[in-house]
């Protein structure tokens, strides 16, 4: 997905939520409206769209309160310490998850400051764009966990005695 693309499903999902992008980018960008597809390329350009993302107004819209957000939390690998106090590599995969409703009316400030955080804030914001290939992806990842742990069910009998060692 190019960065116009992704500036374009950013700001049609705000616009749904009841951000004016019009009236923004008049007021903020350039007086002369030209058109949607014209704005998205004039933001697209250098880093114009820091403006976009970094507006409270925009923000507010984007994660507006009282909504449910999808995003996809990135696959992650650490090493940490087991029992035994060898060093082990935990393997996460990436996955999907849903926030709950929000009611507070300071959730887009959250956002804004984990945006201003990350290396490239556009990069935190992809994270809550979901494209329908994405989540048939994940579906497709999540039944084929739940087949192969069925599959492990039916291979280990469970036995009613266990085996203990008391000396």
């Amino acid at each position: 997905m190019t960065r116009k693309e992704l500036l374009r499903m950013i700001i049609l999902r705000a616009r749904v939520h009841g951000f004016e992008f019009r009236r923004w980018y008049q007021t903020n960008i350039e007086a002369e409206w030209t058109g949607f597809d014209q704005a998205v390329e004039l933001l697209d350009g250098g880093k114009r769209y820091y403006a976009l993302l970094f507006a409270h107004e925009f923000a507010r819209h984007f994660w507006k309160k009282g909504t449910q957000i999808t995003f996809v939390l990135p696959s992650q690998e650490y090493t940490r310490i087991d029992a035994n106090g060898k060093v082990v590599t935990i393997r996460r995969k990436s996955f999907t998850r849903r926030s709950s409703r929000s009611t507070s009316n300071t959730v887009w400030q959250y956002h804004l400051e984990q945006m201003a955080v990350w290396d490239e804030p556009l990069r935190y914001i992809r994270r809550f764009i979901l494209t329908d290939e994405e989540l048939e992806a994940a579906s497709r990842d999540e039944e084929s966990t739940q087949e192969t742990a069925a599959k492990a069910e039916k291979k280990e009998p469970k036995t009613g005695t266990r085996r203990t060692d008391w000396c």
